[in-house]
Order: C-alpha cells, then sequence, then structure tokens
C-alpha cells in the first residue's frame, strides 16, 4: 500500500519529468502561431482577390467550356444550391462506381472491390469532406481509387465547402440582387486552381523533404530490425497527405493515419501537418473582412475561434500530460495510443486541432486518450468545428451563431436585430435555427439508434460509460463531416457503414441549403445604414457573447449525453 509521503513524492517526482513537456508544449505552440500569423494577412488578401477579380485564368476557361457553363452568370441560391447538389452527386456516384469495380481497374495491388454498404460509406464520407474511413487503406484501397478517387474529392470536397462560405459573404455585402448570391462553378474552379493546387504542390514538397513518400510501388519487402520480413505498401501519399490537412479532409493513407511514419515522420512534419490543418480556416475570417469592406469584423470572428481553440488545447494538454488515473500518474502522463516521436503535447495539439476542424486526421488513438481529454475532443466537434471549422464551414457556422448572438443582443435591448447592415427577422432566424438543431438531432438520434438495436450493440467492444462514449464520438464525428474515430467501435458493418453514411450526408448538405438560403435572404435585402443604436459587432464585447453563444447554445445540448459517457467515466 502507497503511504501518503510516497504518493507525495512519487507526484512531485512527475511533475519535475513533466517540466520540459511543459516547455516543448509552449514551444510549439508559439511556433506555430507565428507561422499562421505570418501567413494570414497575404493569404487571406489573396483569397479575397481571388473571389472579387473578374478575370478568368486560361485554365479556367477551358474548364468551363468542357462543363458547358457560363462562370459570369450570377445564380440565385436555389440554383447555386442545385448545382451544388447535382456536383456532389456526380462525384459520388463516380467515387461509389471506382470503389465497386476496384478489381477490375489498373493500379488495384490485387485488391478486391468494396462491398455495396463500403462503398456508399466510403463515396458519402469522401464527397461530404468527412473522411470516414471503415477499412485499412493498405489493405482494401488500390493507387488508383487511392490518387484518383479519394485525392480528388479531398480538392473538390473542400472547394465546395469554401464556396458556401463565399456565397453567404456575398450574401452580406450585396443589396437588392434577387437573392443572387455568385456562381458556383467559377467559385469551385477558383478555389481548386487558384487556392488549393498551389499551396497543396508546395506543401507536397515539404512533405517530402521531411520524409513523407510518394511513388507508385507496391508492397516491399524489408528486413526488420528483429531479423525477419515485412511488407510495406508504397503509394502516392505526399500528394494525398498535404490536401487531407490542407482541405480539412482527414483521410489517411494507411490506417494509422498520422500516426504511420509513412505519412507522418518527424516532430517537424508534425507541425507542418498542424499548421496546415489549421491555415486556411483561420485566414478565412480575413478574407471575410475584406470583402465585407471592414476588417474589424474579421478579426472579431478571428478572435472567437481562436479562443476557443486555445482552451481546447489547453484542456486536452492538461488531461495528457497530467489527468487523472492511476497509470497516467506512475508513468508521467498518458502515453498509451501515442507516438513516441511525438510525444503528449504534440498528441495533445493534434488532437485539439483535428476535431476543432473538420480534418478527422489522427496522430494518436483518440480512444485511449483520458476520458477529459476524450471528452474535449467530442465537445469541440459537438460545438459545429468553428475553432476554427473545416475550410469554408468553420467561418459559416462561426457566422450563423453571430447571428445567433445578435439576435439574442437586439431583443435583450428591445431593437430589430441588424449583422453588417442586414435585419434579421423571422424567416432569418428559423434558418439560423435550423441550422444549429440539425447537427444535435443526427447525433443524438443516430447514438439511440444504435444504442438501442442489436445491429448497433454488436458493434461496441467495451461496456459502461466508455462504449456510449465510442458510438457517441462516431456520431458526432460523422454528423459534423470531421470523420476521427474512437478506435473500439467495430464500424465496418452494414449496419453502421449506412447510419453514418445517412449521418455525413445529411450532415453536410442540409446545413449548406440553408446557409445557401439565408444568404439568398441577405443579398435580396437593402443594405441598413449603421446608426447610434446598432450593436457594434467588432469589439471585443461581442468577441465574449459569440464565444458564450457557442458554448450555451450549442454546447448544453450535448450536456446530458455527454454526462452518460466523458463525464461519468472521468469521474469514475
Amino acid at each position: 500500500m502507497l503511504t501518503q509521503t510516497s504518493v507525495l513524492t512519487q507526484t512531485t517526482a512527475t511533475q519535475v519529468t513533466q517540466t520540459p513537456g511543459v516547455w516543448l508544449a509552449v514551444g510549439q505552440l508559439v511556433l506555430l502561431l507565428l507561422a499562421l500569423a505570418a501567413v494570414h494577412a497575404p493569404l487571406g488578401a489573396y483569397m479575397a482577390r481571388v473571389f472579387t477579380s473578374p478575370r478568368h485564368l486560361r485554365v479556367e476557361r477551358a474548364g468551363y467550356r468542357l462543363m458547358r457553363v457560363d462562370p459570369d452568370a450570377e445564380q440565385k441560391w436555389s440554383t447555386y444550391l442545385l448545382s451544388l447538389l447535382g456536383f456532389s452527386m456526380a462525384s459520388l456516384l463516380l467515387l461509389y462506381g471506382i470503389a465497386r469495380l476496384q478489381q477490375h481497374l489498373p493500379m488495384n495491388l490485387g485488391f478486391a472491390a468494396f462491398d455495396p454498404a463500403g462503398a456508399w460509406n466510403t463515396a458519402v464520407s469522401f464527397v461530404a469532406n468527412t473522411n470516414w474511413q471503415w477499412y485499412s487503406g493498405e489493405a482494401a484501397a488500390g493507387h488508383l481509387l487511392q490518387m484518383s478517387g479519394l485525392a480528388v474529392q479531398n480538392f473538390v470536397s473542400a472547394a465546395v465547402g469554401i464556396s458556401v462560405a463565399v456565397a453567404l459573404i456575398r450574401g452580406f455585402v450585396r443589396s437588392g440582387t434577387d437573392g443572387r448570391v455568385g456562381n458556383f462553378w467559377s467559385d469551385l474552379t477558383r478555389t481548386c486552381v487558384r487556392i488549393l493546387l498551389p499551396m497543396a504542390f508546395v506543401g507536397a514538397i515539404v512533405l517530402l523533404a521531411t520524409g513523407v513518400i510518394q511513388n507508385f510501388d507496391a508492397h516491399t519487402a524489408i528486413d526488420t530490425v528483429a531479423g525477419g520480413t515485412q511488407h510495406v505498401l508504397g503509394g502516392p501519399v505526399a500528394s494525398q497527405e498535404v490536401i487531407k490537412e490542407l482541405g480539412t479532409n482527414g483521410g489517411g493513407f494507411f490506417n494509422a493515419n498520422s500516426a504511420h511514419p509513412l505519412e507522418n515522420p518527424s516532430p517537424f512534419s508534425n507541425l507542418f501537418e498542424i499548421f496546415l490543418i489549421l491555415v486556411i480556416p483561420f485566414t478565412l475570417p480575413r478574407t471575410f473582412g475584406l470583402m465585407v469592406g471592414d476588417k474589424r469584423q474579421g478579426w472579431a470572428i478571428l478572435g472567437a475561434m481562436g479562443a476557443l481553440w486555445f482552451v481546447a488545447v489547453a484542456l486536452i494538454t492538461w488531461a495528457e500530460m497530467v489527468g487523472p488515473g492511476a497509470a497516467p500518474l506512475a508513468a508521467g502522463g498518458a502515453m498509451e495510443g501515442k507516438e513516441t516521436r511525438f510525444g503528449l503535447a504534440a498528441s495533445a495539439l493534434f488532437a485539439a486541432s483535428t476535431t476543432g476542424t473538420s480534418t478527422g486526421a489522427v496522430n494518436a488513438m483518440h480512444d485511449s486518450l483520458t476520458a477529459p481529454g476524450g471528452g474535449v475532443t467530442m465537445f469541440t466537434m459537438m460545438l459545429g468545428e468553428i475553432a476554427p471549422g473545416g475550410v469554408g464551414s468553420g467561418l459559416y457556422g462561426m457566422l450563423m451563431l453571430a447571428i445567433v448572438a445578435v439576435f439574442v443582443s437586439g431583443l435583450m435591448v428591445g431593437r430589430t436585430p441588424e449583422y453588417l447592415g442586414k435585419k434579421i427577422g423571422r424567416q432569418e432566424i428559423t434558418l439560423v435555427a435550423l441550422y444549429i438543431l440539425t447537427v444535435p438531432f443526427l447525433v443524438l438520434v443516430g447514438t439511440a439508434l444504435a444504442i438501442a438495436l442489436p445491429a448497433g450493440q454488436a458493434g461496441i467492444q467495451e461496456a459502461g460509460p466508455h462504449g456510449l462514449s465510442e458510438v457517441l464520438y462516431a456520431f458526432t464525428s460523422a454528423a459534423n463531416n470531421n470523420g476521427s474515430a474512437f478506435g473500439g467501435l467495430t464500424s465496418g458493418t452494414p449496419f453502421y457503414n449506412t447510419a453514418l453514411g445517412i449521418a455525413m450526408l445529411a450532415g453536410r448538405f442540409i446545413p449548406m441549403a440553408l446557409v445557401l438560403a439565408l444568404a439568398g435572404r441577405f443579398a435580396s435585402q437593402k443594405t441598413v445604414p449603421a446608426t447610434a443604436g446598432t450593436l457594434p459587432t467588432h469589439q471585443p464585447l461581442f468577441v465574449g457573447v459569440l464565444g458564450t453563444v457557442a458554448l450555451v447554445v450549442v454546447g448544453l445540448t450535448f450536456v446530458p449525453v455527454l454526462s452518460l459517457g466523458p463525464i461519468v467515466e472521468s469521474l469514475s
């Protein structure tokens, strides 16, 4: 039995051994923030020019001719939505076909075709920017599927999210335009050609320099340290890895994702991948401020995003370095499920960033996080992934909450709420309310069905609160288009492939439809000039109100189910 003195001595020794880890956590965070700050203004300004320039590049004009579209034709929000849905449905069917016919296609590496439920889940997952993976990439997906199917969707699904955010910004900017919010085909093409492709090209070269592989090799036999032989799969990894992170997608070439040494070989590559995850979501507020003609509005949105992200980073880092449990106390930290080449601080920073965005890539197994750490990763997704959120989806998600904050503040002072010169009436707030309620409905109903039905219960490996957390995490990840998972759930079954596919599809496109409908209503309104009674939405007070709205209006929806899962587990 441990005496009180021995426990105190052990605790003191643990604190001493953790001191270098604390400085490492602070140092990598400072480096990351400096890198993000360095590109924030130029990249934000560049993206604003991309979406406001009247010129089309030659390669873009060739694409428009091929698609037989007029990029200068302004679309109403409904037409914009139909174009988006039509493109996404075509992408889904194409990817489904590649997965189902894989064994008959070149570069299949001898892998069989996906079964119907698995192909459906994979097609929906990558088209919806979720990248949930029920399969092991190195054991199921050939090079053609990885490169021409999955990697392509990493680009275009990210571009779709950014396009919707830009359409909403135009709704604020325009006045009396009969609901016209731009041209989807132009926004999609410009995002891919002028933003994602150039950044991915440079990022892939950096990853190659760090040791990420890029080839078309099949399984290669290598000699292990123990004197045995192991077969290692090659492939076009760097080109997929960079857009996986840059487009906040998350689907790994290998089953271990960014914990695999061929995807993420070193601490430097790890920090660079975190930078890729955060750079566009944290820069889009700058683009927003420039496009609406008030940089201060962008700073306010960025402040709310950054504050929520920083709190998540701090809580997960604390949970993994000094969190509860006899094993972490004895070992000096919760190293189960972590890569020793990264350590606790880098794993916590990656976990907070990947769940605060819609990325879903992992460099540690989230099922092995401490109960508080796992609970925080779930909660950041439950907020709607607005800290800072996915590419495009994080910005329009935070803007929807900003509208709620303005509406609530307006009711408190007895004024008609206005945001950026647009009045927020019954129809506008109804669209916002439906947006906020969609994902909680999908998460809670999906989790309840999985817990209640035998087909759902069959995939749960852990009993008690942790088993509930595994299911809750899966539906939270799917409905929020994140894609990460608690690894203990057996999800590659017809039930989970189908149910999670429905959650991903509805969680992606229903909110997009509501955002575009709201953009159309704002674009149809006449802009109201600011007066002395207009709520200032660029000051620190509004940033605090916005953060509070995010925590209260969205976060408290999930407190009851969190109480049955990670909270109970943390207290046990």
